[in-house]
């Protein structure tokens, strides 16, 4: 978030909403133990492109880091988001709007899958009804995608969510292992893509 403005945490906005699949809900108290336990199942998929992903964090973090971003959705500063089965109340992933500015109405979406859920479609369907939610609830101007352009399935989740590739931003971070990468930078803006 730019520093210089302040999140309107007088905002009023649904905290949560559905897709077909999914119920898609801010973090709540409690919330650390499923998260930990899908992270535990998903970290050899997670530590090549999720810095946080390289120890495995206990239950206690794993809590603490949930009621960390439950605070920050209340003050508007960062909008975590999980992804629950609506079929059988399983966490199924993460994402949310991240890197808010409020005065231009930007928002970044970034996610991530349990492994036991992956390539079926989930993150796909979750970051469609979240920039619907941006747009209708938030009236975001533009959304932003990011990844590390060797990570094809993120990117393929972008395209088929109707993101614009807008560049490769060359040697642009450090990943994982502390070696420049390069990050596909994909976006819709309002009055182009929707």
């Amino acid at each position: 978030m730019d520093h210089e403005q302040e999140a309107p945490i007088m905002l009023s906005f649904p905290e949560s909403f559905e897709s077909e699949r999914l119920l898609i809900r801010a973090p709540q108290w409690g919330d650390g133990a499923a998260v930990n336990e899908a992270i535990t199942e998903s970290i050899e998929q997670l530590k090549p492109w999720m810095p946080w992903a390289q120890t495995l964090p206990t239950p206690e973090q794993t809590e603490l880091n949930i009621r960390k971003s439950r605070l920050q959705f209340l003050e508007r500063s960062d909008l975590r988001l999980l992804l629950v089965s609506k079929d059988d109340g399983k966490l199924v992933g993460s994402s949310g709007l991240h890197d808010i500015n409020w005065q231009t109405r930007k928002f970044t979406i970034g996610y991530w899958v349990r492994a036991s859920c992956s390539q079926q479609g989930y993150i796909r369907e979750a970051v469609q009804a979240i920039t619907a939610f941006a747009i209708r609830e938030l009236q975001a101007s533009r959304l932003e995608i990011h990844c590390d352009s060797r990570n094809l399935r993120s990117a393929r989740v972008a395209e088929t969510a109707g993101y614009t590739l807008e560049g490769i931003l060359r040697s642009h971070t450090l990943d994982v292992y502390g070696a420049l990468c390069s990050t596909n930078l994909y976006a819709k803006v309002r009055g182009v893509e929707f």
